[in-house]
């Protein structure tokens, strides 16, 4: 990362509330936006963008939090996934800093992390939110002011999740539904179904459940129209479901959004948990030390496509912090790059990106 700011445009040394009352914060409300020249020259799912690079769901929790985005440059901008019913978040604090030497491999997440003493480059944190939500009342409003911020060659992408209330697969699958619609009324042009973080009605991550999303992207494409409906989803070690995966679901999909942690167990330096609470031992981690995982996704994703003769979209995601993570990406099939970490870390992250690219 070519410069780490003091103060991240979402404060993890504030609750989830405050940030969303009072945020974004650093460089996002500095009064210093980024200029574009020319027309936009990339497309995305049928958008006109000056660049595809933009910031995944996770940081970006209101319309001000996309605002912010658009005008620094970053020319996607995934609102903050969001449920068809009010949702509490995870108790505080919700990001913490992390050691990692290296790549963070599945093998050194499964044997545990230690927390750090601060942000430090390359950057790794772990976030634990539970993917809290207002209720749609509150979202829907806010939602459309953030479809609205976008400007030219500029896309605002709707992420939400449905939750397993104990009412059986049918009631779950309709949630899925609910949300589409509600998101429909927005004005939002890109919806993505956030399949890779947990509560959303399976024992794993539901990205790992096939046939249920295929029940469900089924639901929803029937819903939606011709609306372009991304999924995003987790790293999967297996060729073969991955193959299985896409191929099942593929019919239904404009595009896959892929990563966005890895899962490990993380605890202070005395051995603590570093996240209070119950359940919150294992969390995601995310950072520069993810890429590899990300990159792997896309590349894997991309010979899929190829193979298959498909025309699905990737977003690549996990460990951009420099303009030469956002070349790999595209480099490995990616059509659009995302970064949460790095950009909230470095708000100047798309303008180094224009710099070089443009």
């Amino acid at each position: 990362m070519s410069n780490i700011q003091d103060q991240p445009f979402y404060d993890p040394t504030r609750s989830y509330q405050e940030n969303w009352d009072e945020g974004p914060f650093g460089a996002f409300v500095d009064g210093v936006g980024y200029q574009d020249k020319g027309e936009p020259m990339y497309e995305l799912f049928g958008h006109k963008l000056h660049l595809p690079f933009g910031i995944p769901a996770g940081p970006l929790l209101t319309s001000r939090f996309c605002e912010g985005a658009f005008k620094k440059g970053f020319d996607i901008a995934v609102y903050k996934t969001i449920r068809p019913h009010a949702h509490p978040c995870n108790p505080f604090p919700n990001v913490v800093p992390v050691k990692v030497t290296g790549d963070l491999t599945l093998e050194q997440a499964k044997e545990g992390l230690v927390m750090d003493d601060g942000y430090h480059e390359p950057i790794a944190i772990t976030n634990s939110f539970g993917v809290p939500s207002p209720p749609p009342e509150i979202w829907q409003k806010d939602m459309k002011k953030a479809v609205e911020s976008a400007r030219k060659g500029q896309l605002l992408i709707a992420s939400y999740q449905a939750t397993n209330k104990g009412g059986g697969e049918q009631a779950f699958i309709d949630e899925w539904v609910v949300g589409a619609k509600m998101i429909k009324e927005t004005g939002a042009r890109v919806i993505e179904l956030n399949l890779s973080c947990p509560n959303e009605g399976t024992s794993h991550l539901l990205c790992h459940d096939t046939e249920r999303v295929v029940k469900i992207t089924k639901a929803v494409r029937e819903v939606i129209g011709d609306m372009p409906m991304v999924i995003k989803i987790s790293y999967f070690p297996s060729d073969k479901k991955l193959n299985d995966f896409v191929q099942k679901t593929s019919a239904y999909v404009s595009g896959y959004a892929t990563i966005n942690t890895i899962a490990g167990a993380v605890r202070k330096p005395d051995g603590s948990q570093a996240l209070p609470g119950e359940g919150r031992l294992i969390s995601g981690v995310c950072g520069a030390p993810i890429k590899w995982a990300g990159l792997e996704m896309v590349s894997r994703l991309n010979t899929i496509r190829e193979e298959l003769d498909l025309d699905y979209k990737i977003m690549g995601t996990g460990g951009v912090t420099t303009p030469a993570d956002y070349k790999e990406y595209i480099e490995v099939g990616a059509d659009a790059v995302m970064s949460a970490t790095g950009a909230m870390w470095n708000t100047d992250l798309a303008k180094e990106i224009k710099d070089e690219v443009l």
